[in-house]
C-alpha cells in the first residue's frame, strides 16, 4: 500500500498493538532493560580546603558560611592548634538543614569534627556528650559552644579552649 499523505497513517494505523499467538513466545524471550535510576552525587557548599579532614559545622542563618567576627576567632583558634583555614572544612548546617551525618561524613571523611553549638548537631550525632572530645564513627569529635554564646562569655571561652586542646 502506498500512502502519499503521512496523516492517513492515523485512519489507517492505531495506535495500540497486538501480538499474535506466535509473537507471544518471542516475547518471553526478550528481555527489556529496566532503567537504572541513579541518585546524583552528595555536594556541599563550605569553606576551606579540607586538607587535613577537620569538619567544622556551624549554624548560621544570616551568612553564608560562618559570621565574620566569628571566622576571625575560629582562625585564631585553629592557628594556635597549627591549623590552618585550607587544612579544614567549615560547613553551615543551615544551608542543609535535611542532611544526615552519614551523607556529611561519606562526604567529609573527617578524622577531626568540631560542632559549633546545639543547632549544629544532626540526628546521627544527637548523643555526644557536650564539651567533652570523643571518638564518633572513625573521628575525634567536639560537641561545644556556639560563638554566640561564647563571644561574651569568658568562662565558655576556658571551657572550650580547654577542650579544643585535647581534640
Amino acid at each position: 500500500m502506498k500512502i502519499e499523505n503521512p496523516l492517513a497513517f492515523s485512519f489507517i494505523m492505531h495506535d495500540e498493538l497486538y501480538l499474535l499467538k506466535e509473537d507471544e513466545e518471542l516475547r518471553n524471550t526478550i528481555s527489556i532493560p529496566q532503567p537504572v535510576l541513579e541518585t546524583p552525587p552528595v555536594n556541599f557548599n563550605y569553606l576551606g580546603m579540607n586538607k587535613k579532614n577537620f569538619l567544622v559545622i556551624v549554624h548560621y542563618q544570616d551568612s553564608e558560611f560562618i559570621n565574620d567576627k566569628h571566622l576571625t576567632a575560629l582562625q585564631s583558634i585553629l592557628s594556635r592548634l597549627e591549623f590552618s583555614l585550607d587544612d579544614v572544612a567549615i560547613l553551615n548546617k543551615a544551608k542543609y538543614p535535611e542532611d544526615s551525618f552519614e551523607h556529611l561524613t561519606d562526604f567529609f571523611k573527617p578524622q577531626k569534627l568540631l560542632l559549633l553549638g546545639k543547632q549544629a548537631l544532626s540526628k546521627g550525632n544527637a548523643l555526644l556528650t557536650f564539651n567533652k572530645p570523643q571518638p564518633l564513627n572513625n573521628c575525634r569529635a567536639l560537641f561545644s559552644f556556639s560563638f554566640d554564646e561564647m563571644m561574651d562569655n569568658n568562662e565558655n571561652k576556658k571551657a572550650f579552649w580547654e577542650q579544643m586542646k585535647q581534640l
